[in-house]
């Protein structure tokens, strides 16, 4: 078995970028993931918006944050994705 194999495995979860729009709740946050894609008919390009919640153990990002989800384990009824890293801070207006 070579040093490589011998590493941590590779996992293949799901991540998403999106905005934080709630952190109101304890440990969990509100992302709102944007898309872009052609209309299945005409071909227009339609952005498509879901909102996801989050978990955030220290409830360190706040609102208007650009964050990185990952899925993870189920961990209440609607939430079941983990705060991996903070992509860009909320600029103040």
């Amino acid at each position: 078995m070579s040093e490589a194999q011998a590493a941590t495995p590779v996992k293949n979860t799901r991540t998403l970028v999106g905005r934080v729009v709630s952190d109101k709740r304890d440990k969990t946050i509100t992302v709102l993931v944007e898309r872009r894609t052609a209309h299945e008919l005409y071909g227009k390009i339609v952005a498509k918006s879901r909102k996801y919640h989050a978990h955030d153990e220290k409830g360190e990002y706040k609102m208007g944050d650009v964050v990185e989800i990952a899925e993870g384990r189920p961990m209440s009824k609607t939430k079941s994705w983990v705060v991996t890293r903070l992509i860009e801070k909320a600029t103040l207006v």
